[in-house]
């Protein structure tokens, strides 16, 4: 027999912290309430006692606890039990299982290119009419949803397959606070301030940036980042997707634009802590390090929502350590637009259970379930921001609620050859001083070469 509201409060046990008080479940100072009513309408609704409904995805350890805890609300609300597994080689295995005949219902693809090869084999089941209306309208930058959640089947026809879940920001600059008060600078909101507040400090004898390229036989990654959010900042999101593609080649005068937007910053010796020629040199771990020496190496650095991991022991978020949006243009009419990542569910193997979890991915309470726990982000425009963990997620979910474009991560959709390869080390040729175009160029030779 399914359970209602009245379950839901038994299985808050699950969660540390909680209190349950004038219907809602609270966490935290802050009071931040999880949003009970469409919740509510879905357990009236939908009674799938006795079914079981199989997932799969990349989460495992403490992510692995926190989804878990998610579904534990799915079963609440329909009586469906579910079965989550996670795996470290999740994307071999989901290819393996499909091709076999014996896939999960649901599975949560890291990445959406997987998840579209899979689509035009035929292994995938497509969303329920209307669902890429319902994301359009529901989701801030509704319609980067819909497309990055759509894929060609079989057929060669475009069908949405994917629904976005959790998401990373990568469009963010990371600051001292303490040395912006100290200086007098005040958060940039567009890059033409950006790029005046970057000449101020060095006019006031300062270093503006922490730049590092180093990471292995990965280095280079970072810098094509600062790429792909020059490109989203100079050119359409529709020339984003065609340079994605490769319908827009890598040598296009607009692709060479943002290698240069970028170069402005990291060959520009009097910008960059150590000078340009230590861009390459500098762990991508280490580069933000001298925004907590004293006196201060250097004033910001732009990177993804991950880097505090690589912050000094006993960072305090918010008092010594902060971000601000990397801005756009304001000349140029290009909105908003953030550059991230994201995992996405699909339906792998049909069954009633399996589009009734995409129906509770809908609601606000499945989002606000792990948004509670930490380590979780969302697009989903009917969320309470107050249910965040704490001020530093609320701030970068603020920024996805305000973005009017959001893009994944080119290189993780282009070829890997291209895109954690020839990208990768040209970057690297790029801050050593070669010239964009021809490395431009290069690029573009090798992607030819491989198709």
């Amino acid at each position: 027999m399914k359970n209602t509201l009245t379950a839901s409060v038994a299985i808050a046990a699950l969660f540390s912290g909680a209190a349950f008080a004038d219907g809602h479940l609270a966490y935290g100072t802050d009071g931040g309430d999880f949003t009970w009513g469409s919740y509510n309408a879905f357990a009236d609704a939908t009674d799938l006692s006795g079914q079981t409904v199989t997932i799969t995805g990349a989460w495992t350890g403490n992510e692995k606890e926190k989804v878990e805890k998610v579904f534990a609300y799915f079963t609440a609300a329909t009586g469906a039990e579910v079965n989550y597994s996670g795996s470290d080689s999740f994307e071999q295995d989901i290819v393996v299982s499909a091709r076999s005949g014996s896939a999960p219902n649901l599975a949560a693809f890291p990445q959406p290119g997987l998840a579209a090869d899979m689509a035009s084999q035929g292994l995938l089941t497509p969303l329920a009419k209307g669902t890429g209306d319902w994301v359009k309208d529901n989701f801030a930058a509704g319609q980067s949803w819909v497309d990055l959640g759509t894929y060609a089947d079989k057929d060669g026809a475009d069908q949405l397959y994917g629904m976005f879940y959790r998401v990373d920001v990568k469009s963010l600059v990371w600051y001292s606070p303490e040395a912006f008060d100290e200086g007098g600078y005040d958060i940039p909101e567009t890059m033409e301030e950006l790029k005046a507040l970057t000449d101020q400090i060095v006019a006031d004898g300062g270093t503006p940036w922490c730049i590092g390229l180093g990471s292995g036989a990965a280095t280079g990654w970072p810098a094509t980042d600062w790429v792909e959010d020059m490109m989203l900042r100079t050119n359409t999101p529709e020339d984003y997707d065609a340079w994605v593609a490769n319908e827009m080649k890598f040598d296009d005068p607009k692709v060479i634009a943002a290698i240069e937007a970028f170069g402005a910053f990291a060959r520009n010796d009097a910008y960059v802590d150590g000078g340009a020629a230590a861009v390459a040199s500098t762990d991508f771990r280490d580069s933000p390090a001298g925004l907590f020496t004293i006196p201060q190496k250097c004033y910001m650095h732009r990177q993804a929502s991950f880097i505090p991991a690589f912050f000094p022991e006993g960072t305090e978020m918010g008092e010594d350590v902060d971000f601000f949006y990397f801005p756009a243009f304001a000349d140029k009419d290009l909105g908003k637009p953030v550059l991230g990542a994201g995992a996405l569910f699909a339906i792998t193997n049909p069954s009633d259970a399996a589009h009734a979890m995409i129906e509770f991915m809908k609601l606000p309470i499945a989002h606000e379930l792990w948004m509670t726990q930490g380590g979780f982000l969302t697009a989903h425009a009917g969320v309470n921001l107050a249910a965040y963990s704490d001020d530093s997620l609320r701030a970068q979910g603020e920024i996805l609620q305000n973005a009017t474009t959001f893009r994944f991560d080119a290189s993780d959709l282009m070829p890997g050859e291209i895109g954690a390869g020839a990208f990768w080390t040209g970057m690297v040729d790029y801050v050593t001083g070669t010239d964009a175009a021809e490395v431009a160029k290069g690029i573009q030779t090798r992607w030819d070469a491989i198709q």
